[in-house]
């Protein structure tokens, strides 16, 4: 009798992990030539998550045309970036900003209550300056995010500070002077999917113009001098892309030859691109406004947030998955106010950047 209920108890608790592992099996998706190990692997419930998490907002309804109407600018004060548009698509923007970006706080967070056209708030000046970042990143980056673009709330996702941001690390402090220097090296943290790589893999990729490629290209060294420790601060870079867009690595390079371009998916490409703009925003628009913003809301360093890859994907592999954010408010695309997107390098392969 003791035995049989040994044996019952022994199924039942047999059963239970089994049932414990009958769960949604882990995707895989060809994304090259069979035997090249191009393959991306995808979790479902990890992806059902992230389609929660990147919704796009409804659209606004379109404001009434009104031919011959007056522009925002000759009956609002103090519009100094979309003063040439009518009255009702600048209102209608409006609206839509502060869903994006303060729909608690509402239109107070930016505009002074009793003062509408007064700069006295930081957070005008600062949204003044995003909304140029803004216009010039569905402009003058199309070859990074095409005819999809972003508006605010690609960061932003209805809370006035983007959930993703960077600031530089706070400075070492060893204990004793014979514990030596990591250089910013060896302690888990998220910037790099909390692998022991370099934790502070921006600074010399998405702020600084750093070189990332580490491999040679040819069989001997031939004058590469790339060290282990370059080599942890490119590894740190991509484990930030890689978690940043809920990807692997084949989601760019062909495992066979990560640095071989014709070998490489267009999304190698597109990630090329993607580096030198959040550098080109790093550097023009949101380090310029270190001292617009108070000293509360900068760094333990005293520098401001920064953008870089989770900043818009936040864990997906496009943005908002792909949701055309530009097609309802064509205000946000206009001329450039920065220098354009570099020219793509020389490469072996036609039409391939040489590095990324």
């Amino acid at each position: 009798m003791k035995a049989t209920l040994r044996i019952s108890l022994v199924l039942a608790l047999a059963a239970g992990l089994l049932a414990g592992c009958e769960r949604p099996p882990v995707d895989s998706v060809q994304r090259g030539y069979r035997g090249t190990a191009m393959v991306g692997v995808y979790n479902p419930r990890t992806v059902a998550l992230q389609e929660q998490n990147n919704q796009p907002p409804a659209a606004q309804p379109p404001a009434a045309a009104i031919p011959g109407g007056p522009t925002a600018g000759q009956v609002f004060q103090n519009v100094k970036v979309l003063g040439s548009l009518g009255v009702g698509d600048f209102s209608r923007l409006m609206v839509a900003m502060t869903a994006w970006v303060a729909p608690t706080q509402g239109c107070t967070y930016c505009h002074a209550a009793d003062n509408m056209a007064s700069d006295t708030l930081y957070t005008k000046v600062v949204a003044r300056r995003m909304l140029e970042m803004t216009r010039q990143i569905n402009t003058e980056w199309k070859t990074h995010v095409v005819e999809t673009g972003v508006t605010c709330y690609t960061c932003h996702r209805g809370q006035p500070v983007p959930a993703q941001v960077w600031f530089a690390p706070t400075p070492q402090r060893q204990a004793v002077l014979t514990a030596g220097n990591d250089a910013l090296q060896n302690k888990p943290a998220p910037a790099s999917a909390l692998a022991s790589l370099p934790y502070d893999p921006y600074s010399p990729f998405l702020l600084q113009a750093n070189e990332i490629r580490v491999a040679g290209t040819t069989a001997l060294p031939a004058g590469n001098r790339n060290s282990i420790k370059k080599t942890e601060f490119t590894y740190g870079l991509m484990m930030h892309m890689s978690d940043a867009l809920g990807v692997n690595c084949t989601y760019c390079h062909n495992t066979a030859s990560f640095g071989n371009w014709s070998t490489s998916t267009p999304q190698r490409t597109t990630a090329w691109y993607g580096i030198r703009m959040t550098r080109d925003l790093n550097n023009n628009y949101l380090t310029p406004l270190t001292a617009t913003f108070p000293k509360p809301r900068l760094g333990p360093t005293g520098d401001v947030a920064k953008v870089n890859c989770a900043t818009c994907h936040q864990g997906a592999f496009k943005p908002l998955y792909g949701a055309p954010m530009v097609k309802d408010h064509p205000e946000l695309v206009a001329a450039a106010t920065v220098a354009a997107a570099p020219a793509p390098e020389p490469a072996a392969a036609p039409a391939a950047p040489k590095k990324k």
